[in-house]
Formats: C-alpha cells, structure tokens, sequence
C-alpha cells in the first residue's frame, strides 16, 4: 500500500442482479473487480465513501483497494454506472493493475492563462478535443495536461496535440496534427436597412381629372 495513495475498503458479496437494490437500500454499492492475472471478484463498497473519494481524485488515479481486510491491491475506476434521472450510483467496475505494465487511457486536456484573440479581438475559444490518449505506467499516468492559451494570439492560430506538455514517462497516442484548441472569429450579422415603401404617385393630369369629377 501506497502512503500516497487514496485507500478504499471492499466486501465480498453473494447478491447478483435484482438483489442488489437491497446491497443499495442499505448504502452499499455494487462493483467488480477484475484484471490481468486477478480473478474476478463481486464487491461492494461503501457508497457514501466510494462518492467522496471520487469527488477528490482524478479520473486516472490508483487507488488501493482491500477485500475483506486482505492486503490492498492498486486499481483504477475503469467505469461507473449511473441512473439516467437522479444520477445515483449504481455500479462499478474496478480494474486491478500491474505496476510495471503500460496502460492506455484518455486524459483531459485544460487550458489555462488568456487568449489574446478572444480577450482583444473577441473570439471564441474552441476546446476541440477534450482529451488526448496516452500510454504510461500506471504511477506516471497523468490526471490532467494543462496548456498555456497565451499561443492563442490571433485566428489562425492553433494548439495541437503536439504542442502539449506532455510529462516524463508519459507516450502520446492521440495524432500529434489533431487540434486541441483554437479560437474562431466573432460573428457578424449583417442587417440590410428595411427598403422604403413604395409610393404610387398619380400623375398631374390624372390627379387634377379626379379632383374636377369630384
């Protein structure tokens, strides 16, 4: 177990399909665990914990997952399950790790600092691909990439994911050509003035006419 690492309590549990509403009634949380060379195991953990925990790590981080009290093994949420209306948990899959074995995963990529062409010139910043995939062993998988938006500086200007920085240890996947960020250029609406109505003028022999029969 890792001093560094967020540590998680699991149980051993019999109940499958159906009967896992009761395991959620009473606050626990269904999940799997499973991985290379790890037999498959059916958990639960504490629901009220297991949010918590998720609310203050990233989405590649490993955590140390103890069955039944026996010693921790390094996992990563490989996936979650909620329900489509109040958003409740209602599975886990948890993956077990090797350490010295390379992993594959998304990362999401921020930015940070000002856009001189949206602060000055009124663009529009364009996150273009959320995330970059990436390869590294399960302690150098990185959280987050942040990148400076300073680059920015004009429309034609454009971050790719090869300008990202990209940690030690760490293999980008995505395409190094694929845009990350770019800004596009204002809209402008062009308002054509309303024409005037036309007039029907008569003319000066057929006006007097008119006013002569009347």
């Amino acid at each position: 177990m890792s001093p560094t690492r967020p540590a998680l309590a699991a149980e051993r549990r019999t109940a499958l399909g159906k009967a896992n509403a009761g395991l959620r009634r009473d606050g626990r949380l269904p999940a799997v665990v499973y991985g290379h060379g790890f037999e498959s195991a059916a958990v639960s953990l504490d629901a009220h914990e297991f949010d918590l925990l998720r609310r203050h790590v990233g989405p590649n981080a490993l955590i140390d997952l103890s069955i039944d009290g026996a010693k921790a093994k390094p996992v990563l949420v490989h996936g979650v399950q909620r329900h489509k209306v109040n958003r409740r948990l209602l599975h886990v899959d948890l993956f077990a790790v090797r350490m010295s074995e390379e992993l594959t995963v998304d990362v999401p990529v921020h930015g940070t600092g000002e856009s001189e062409a949206v602060a000055k010139h009124g663009g529009t910043l364009l996150n273009a691909s959320g995330s970059v995939k990436v390869r590294a062993r399960p302690d150098h998988l990185p959280q987050v990439i942040e990148v400076d938006l300073a680059a920015l500086v004009d429309f034609d200007a454009a971050i790719h994911a090869r300008d990202l920085p990209i940690p030690d240890g760490v293999t980008l996947l995505t395409d190094p050509d694929e845009i990350v960020f770019k800004v596009s250029p204002p809209r402008v609406q062009e308002v054509e003035a309303a024409a005037p109505a036309a007039v029907e003028v008569a003319p000066e022999g057929e006006a007097a006419a008119e006013s002569t029969e009347s």
